[in-house]
């Protein structure tokens, strides 16, 4: 039987979370983190609303997930983000041990898994490219508008 709770679904999951910045002119990118099959923290970027450059999605989601869980560790979990995390958010992760990253659309700019793929914990899965298209995509939008 075909598990409706794949990589694909999470991460439309996250390109919700994705639509709600670009819809508050913040830069597209949106975040779960899963446990079991359940999304226990959401987040989009909100480094504009609150004038904070550390207010990223994968942050965002992050601290939602171990409130919810009341533990700092998220061995255990997936997070599943639009955009490949950057520096700043793979340090944050490195430090969570979470289990698992899959994002969609590759930065390569800012991109943490090229540029510095020993900020990842070693015990870490790392995993790109799940619904690109669309996360991509929902980026160009964005942009193209403020040009």
């Amino acid at each position: 039987m075909l598990n409706p709770f794949d990589d694909s679904y999470f991460m439309r999951q996250a390109i919700l979370e994705a639509n709600k910045a670009f819809d508050a002119n913040e830069v597209p990118v949106g975040a779960v983190v899963v446990a079991g099959n359940q999304v226990i923290g959401r987040g989009y970027n909100l480094t504009e609303k609150l004038h904070d450059v550390t207010a990223h999605a994968e942050i965002q989601a992050l601290t939602a997930a171990a409130n919810f869980l009341g533990a700092k560790y998220l061995k255990e979990c997936t997070l599943y983000v639009t955009l490949e995390p950057c520096p700043m958010c793979a340090g944050a992760l490195y430090w969570s041990q979470i289990g698992k990253v899959c994002y969609g659309a590759s930065d390569e700019k800012r991109g943490s898994t090229r540029h510095h793929p020993s900020l990842y914990h070693p015990s870490t899965d790392l995993q790109g490219g799940i619904e690109a298209e669309p996360c991509v995509h929902l980026l160009r939008t964005f942009f193209e508008g403020k040009r």
